[in-house]
């Protein structure tokens, strides 16, 4: 990708941006080091990231941070990934606090160790008055297991006669998913290369636009970033109508 930084319309910038997370093993394995090296370096990618997501005025950006595929890697690399993204967030805490940015989390947090699952929420708790960028981390968290999860809760209103199944539409899925209350992705960026989402964000990312890297997430820059806003708003959004119809007599 370009690297030349690009200009970025300030009206159009999207309200939502989610990010796959790809290529940390892979960056430290072509350099000789252990896997948790390339994790290490991936914060930050992190804090740059957040920082210029802040800065430009973008409302949500959702990290892909632990999938629940990734429950299946060899124990040692959970446990080093378990340590590492928590005591990562207590460190950056103030930090988000003094850029006014509320610490969110989506996924099955009770499969975390305990601790770690107190330890994230007690930094949840601090940034909860920030009024700024929500920075949503997708923990334990595989986009089956949350469809199935807002399919059990709405089957449990149905049946208690909370629920007609007939009144049950997009917004009401919408409602009983982890997302509830935020946006749709505009854009969801996946570095690494990879073409493929991976589990992530299924029903949020109907007509979300997509970019992907060859770049591995520790070497992802602000530049990099700017640059898939920027392509992002070259393009024109449809959802399903003609160009002529969005834009009138082009």
């Amino acid at each position: 990708m370009n690297s030349t930084p690009q200009t970025i319309d300030p009206a159009r910038i999207p309200a939502h941006v989610a990010i796959i997370m790809d290529g940390n093993g892979r960056w430290a394995t072509s350099r000789g080091l252990e896997r948790s090296a390339g994790h290490v370096e991936g914060v930050s990618t992190v804090r740059r990231i957040t920082e210029e997501a802040s800065a430009l005025g973008i409302n949500y950006l959702t990290l892909y941070t632990f999938s629940t595929e990734n429950w299946n890697r060899p124990q040692e690399e959970v446990d080093a990934l378990m340590h590492l993204i928590v005591t990562a967030i207590e460190r950056e805490t103030p930090d988000l606090i003094k850029n006014n940015v509320r610490l969110a989390a989506i996924g099955d947090l009770d499969r975390m160790p305990r601790e770690s699952a107190s330890r994230l929420r007690r930094c949840m708790a601090d940034t909860g008055h920030c009024t700024g960028l929500v920075l949503v981390l997708a923990l334990s968290y595989s986009s089956r297991w949350e469809i199935v999860e807002a399919a059990r809760r709405l089957a449990a209103r149905a049946v208690a006669g909370e629920l007609s199944p007939d009144d049950i539409d997009e917004s009401t899925i919408s409602d009983a998913l982890a997302t509830a209350g935020m946006p749709d992705p505009d854009l969801l960026i996946r570095t690494g290369g990879d073409m493929r989402v991976s589990n992530f964000l299924l029903y949020q990312i109907a007509y979300t636009e997509l970019a992907v890297t060859q770049t591995f997430w520790p070497d992802y820059s602000r530049e990099d970033f700017r640059n898939h806003i920027a392509e992002y708003q070259r393009r024109q959004r449809r959802f399903g109508l003609t160009g002529e119809q969005i834009s009138p007599g082009e």
